[in-house]
Parts: structure tokens; C-alpha cells; sequence
């Protein structure tokens, strides 16, 4: 983003647009846009909702478009990130905050309260497994001269209980996600490349084994999410050359199947990057999922 632009918010002309791909027509409808505030990072929730967030707050919007965005009271939470997560059971949400901490409160709204202990390093959180016991968070150590060259996959306990290093190899790596059976992480990583912020897609058994690379091309792969139906991932794809994962590029959603992880589709090509999909951001039964771009207005209009 521009360097006169603070971060979290839109360039002049820019628009925030919550939108929806349909999996089974291909289509794509917005839902909801703001030329005020830069929303980002949907959760689907059971009952037909998204969950975002935006100006360091969480809202809630109906996923068809029929109501605008509402603040989700969050008594005691500090200033949100766009890494946030929802429990299997609906009932809570799991936040990354501007402390470097993990935060869970009530999608009901309510009183939040921290996970994460203060043991020195910086906790984002990416992934919550398919039984709600476990959070996926990439670790990262501020006391080193390059934190990002730090960044690791780590599991912990919902209650905070229980850390667990399940990348090792400084990568770096991010954007951790559980398949819906359990029996993966999927993440991006660059320990796979010499060259700098060449970021592929990967994935780990949960106890850190039977490492694996999945995408092997020329563009900069980030976000895996495996759809709850198990036969597809979604996943946000960078220009080659990219370094981490900047906002305002142009950008594509990459659909694959997950036994031909080397013949993707592009399905969606906007501009974006940056809080698009940070987050798991499927319906609960696999039929679409959720995404922001950012479209900066123009002479022949968005």
C-alpha cells in the first residue's frame, strides 16, 4: 500500500467489496461494499453469517447481502488483526490482537479473554482443528533482527495449554489450516526455495511429520483452505517476484483439487491480496466461499 496510506485503511477511490463465489455456478456477487471502512478476512458461521474485521473491531453481516455490517461486542479485546477463527460449534470466536496475542469471546458478543500466555513470542493465528481442541498460529521470536525469517507453524490447546512447534525449519512459513479430516496442515512456506519471498503451498501431519510440497510453480502461493467437503482448496496466488503478501496487487484465487495439486484454476482475479483470504473462509457445507478485493475507482468507473 501506498506509504501515505496508513495501514488498515482504503486509498481515496478505493472500495472494500465482501464478496461471494458460488461453486456451483462459478458466480460472483457482492455483498457488501465500503468506501469508509477496509474490511477483511470473512468467516463463514453456521447460521449464514460472515464474520470480518475492520478498523481493529469484528463485525457480523449475513452472507446474502441483506443487511450491512454490525459491531460483534468484544468487551476487553484489544485492537484486532485480520487473523480470526471460528469454533466447529458456532459458538466461538478465536482473534489474533495487535498485543500478539490469541483472544476467544462468545460470536453471541461478550466478554473476551486471552489465550495465549506471555512466553516471548508473537501469536497469529490461522487455523482451529476439526474437533475445536487446537489452534494453528504462526510463531514468530520479536527479539530477532528478522522476525519474518523466524516465523513458524505452531498447535496449542484452546485453553492455552500445550504448545506444540509443528515446523521447525526457519521457512519462513504462515497461513496455516487444518483439512477437514484432521489429518493435515496445510500452509505456505518458503524453506522450499533459495530465492527470497518465494512462498509454495505445503502441507504437515499435526505432530510435524511427512512434510510435503504441494505447488511447484513460478508465482508466489499463499492461504490454503481445503474446503469442508474435503476435494478442493482455494488459495491466493501473487505475481512472481512477490515478497510476503502485500495488499492492493493484482492477485488471483487459485481453485485445485487436492489429489492434483499441480493443475490449478484461476477462478477469480482482482485486486487484493492482504486481507482477501487470510482466514478459512468457506460455508459450512462447501457450496461457496467468501473474499474481499479492494477495486480503486477510475475514469470508466470500479
Amino acid at each position: 500500500m501506498d506509504d501515505a496510506v496508513p495501514e488498515g485503511c482504503l486509498r481515496p477511490g478505493q472500495s472494500a467489496r465482501i464478496r461471494v463465489w458460488d461453486r456451483a455456478t462459478g458466480a460472483v456477487r457482492t455483498v457488501h461494499a465500503s468506501a469508509e471502512r477496509r474490511y477483511e478476512a470473512p468467516n463463514w458461521t453456521a447460521d449464514g453469517r460472515l464474520l470480518v474485521n475492520g478498523d481493529g473491531r469484528l463485525w457480523l453481516l449475513p452472507a446474502d447481502g441483506s443487511g450491512a455490517p454490525e459491531e460483534l461486542t468484544a468487551t476487553g479485546l484489544p485492537e484486532a488483526n485480520n487473523d480470526h477463527v471460528l469454533s466447529p460449534d458456532g459458538r466461538t470466536v478465536f482473534a489474533s490482537a495487535q498485543d500478539w496475542h490469541i483472544w476467544a469471546l462468545p460470536l453471541a458478543g461478550g466478554a473476551a479473554h486471552r489465550v495465549t500466555p506471555d512466553d516471548g513470542g508473537m501469536h497469529f493465528l490461522h487455523g482451529i482443528s476439526p474437533d475445536g481442541a487446537r489452534l494453528g498460529y504462526v510463531r514468530l521470536d520479536p527479539e530477532g533482527q528478522n522476525w519474518w525469517a523466524s516465523a513458524t507453524i505452531h498447535t496449542i490447546d484452546v485453553d492455552g495449554r500445550d504448545d506444540v512447534a509443528v515446523t521447525t525449519d526457519p521457512g519462513p512459513a504462515d497461513g496455516c489450516a487444518w483439512t477437514p479430516d484432521g489429518e493435515w496442515i496445510v500452509f505456505n512456506t518458503e524453506q522450499f526455495s533459495a530465492k527470497p519471498g518465494h512462498a509454495q503451498l505445503a502441507r504437515v501431519r499435526p505432530d510435524g511429520t511427512d512434510l510435503e510440497q504441494l505447488t511447484f510453480d513460478d508465482r508466489v502461493n499463499w492461504f490454503p483452505h481445503v474446503a469442508p467437503t474435503g476435494d478442493v482448496a482455494v488459495y491466493l496466488s501473487y505475481q512472481p517476484g512477490t515478497t510476503g503478501h502485500p495488499a492492493d496487487l493484482d492477485v488471483e484465487l487459485r481453485l485445485v483439487a487436492v489429489d492434483a495439486w499441480a493443475a490449478p484454476t484461476t477462478i477469480v482475479e482482482l485486486q487484493g491480496g492482504q486481507g482477501t483470504i487470510n482466514v478459512p473462509s468457506w460455508a459450512p457445507d462447501g457450496s461457496a466461499f467468501a473474499f474481499v478485493d479492494y477495486p480503486i475507482e477510475d475514469a470508466t468507473g470500479i
